[in-house]
C-alpha cells in the first residue's frame, strides 16, 4: 500500500494508532478502481457469452427479514436453472452504497432517494397488524384503533415514526393513534418471533408471517382499517444491466418477488 500511495503520490489511507480508515482521496480511487474492474468484468462476460452459457458471480444486496424468509429460497432455484452462475447475498437493513460495496444488485424496501441507480419496481409490500391468537384470547381484541392503546405494542427501532400508527378506512378517513410497549426491535424477524410468543401486537408485511397466519398462530386485527404499503424496488448497477447473468438475475426475482404473499402489483 507504501508504494501505491508513493506511486500515486497521495495519502489513500489514514493511519492512528487505533483504526486505519480510507481518506477523501482513498475513497474516490477505491470507486474507480471499483469501476474499471467492472467493465473489465462485463468484458470477459460479453466475451463468454459467444459460447451461449451466462456465467460468473452476481451480488445482491437485500433487507435482511426478506432476503432470510424468501430471496435466500429463490436464490436456489434460481441456481438449479443456471448451475455457473454465482451468487453473493448480502443481507442488511443499512442503505448501503452499491458502488461502494461492489454490489451489482439491490432489492429494497421503502422510498428511495434520487439515485443515479438503474430502478425497477417490483411492486408494494402490503402490511398488516397481527397480534398471536393466545395474546388475543388473555388481552382481548380491539374492535377500534383507540383500542389499541390497551394492547402491548412491538415496535421496530430503525423505522421512524414507529411510535403511531395510521390506520386507513375503506371511505379514506385515516385514524393515527399512538403505539407504544416495552419491546423494541431492529430487525424484522425479531418481531416476528415476538408476535408469534404472545408478546405483543404490531404491524408486519405479510410476506413476514403469511404462515403464522394460515395456521391460525396470529391472526389480523381491524380488518375494517389499511396500513400504507411500502414500496418494494430492484436497483442495478447501470454498467451492470447489460451483463448477460445480472439480467438473468434481475428477470427472475422480479417475476418470482411479485408471487410472494402481500406484494401488490402497481
Amino acid at each position: 500500500m507504501r508504494e501505491l500511495e508513493e506511486a500515486l503520490d497521495i495519502s489513500l489511507l489514514s493511519r492512528t494508532t487505533r483504526r486505519v480508515t480510507l481518506t477523501e482521496e482513498g475513497a474516490r480511487y477505491y470507486a474507480s478502481v471499483v469501476q474499471i474492474l467492472r467493465f473489465v468484468d462485463q468484458a470477459g462476460d460479453e466475451a463468454r457469452s459467444t459460447r451461449g452459457a451466462a456465467a460468473g458471480t452476481v451480488r445482491i444486496s437485500c433487507t435482511a427479514a426478506l432476503g432470510t424468509r424468501h430471496i435466500s429460497r429463490l436464490i436456489f432455484a434460481f441456481q438449479d436453472r443456471h448451475p455457473e452462475i454465482t451468487v453473493d447475498l448480502s443481507l442488511t437493513d443499512e442503505r448501503i452504497d452499491l458502488v461502494r460495496d461492489g454490489m451489482d444488485i439491490a432489492i429494497r424496501l421503502g422510498p428511495l432517494a434520487d439515485s443515479s441507480m438503474k430502478l425497477h419496481a417490483i411492486g408494494a409490500s402490503r402490511r398488516v397488524l397481527v397480534g398471536s391468537t393466545d395474546y388475543l384470547l388473555r388481552h382481548g381484541k380491539p374492535a377500534t384503533p383507540e383500542a389499541l392503546a390497551n394492547l402491548e405494542g412491538i415496535r421496530m427501532l430503525n423505522i421512524a415514526g414507529s411510535d403511531s400508527l395510521a390506520l386507513r378506512r375503506a371511505d379514506g378517513r385515516t385514524s393515527i393513534v399512538p403505539f407504544g410497549g416495552r419491546l423494541r426491535v431492529d430487525h424484522g424477524l425479531a418481531a416476528r418471533e415476538a408476535f408469534a410468543a404472545g408478546r405483543g401486537i404490531g404491524p408486519a408485511h405479510l410476506w413476514l408471517v403469511h404462515d403464522l397466519l394460515d395456521n391460525g398462530q396470529l391472526e389480523i386485527l381491524l380488518q375494517d382499517y389499511e396500513l400504507a404499503s411500502v414500496p418494494l424496488n430492484l436497483l442495478i448497477i447501470p454498467e451492470r444491466a447489460k451483463t448477460a447473468r445480472v439480467r438473468l438475475v434481475v428477470d427472475f426475482l422480479i417475476s418470482e418477488i411479485r408471487k410472494l404473499p402481500g406484494i401488490v402489483i402497481s
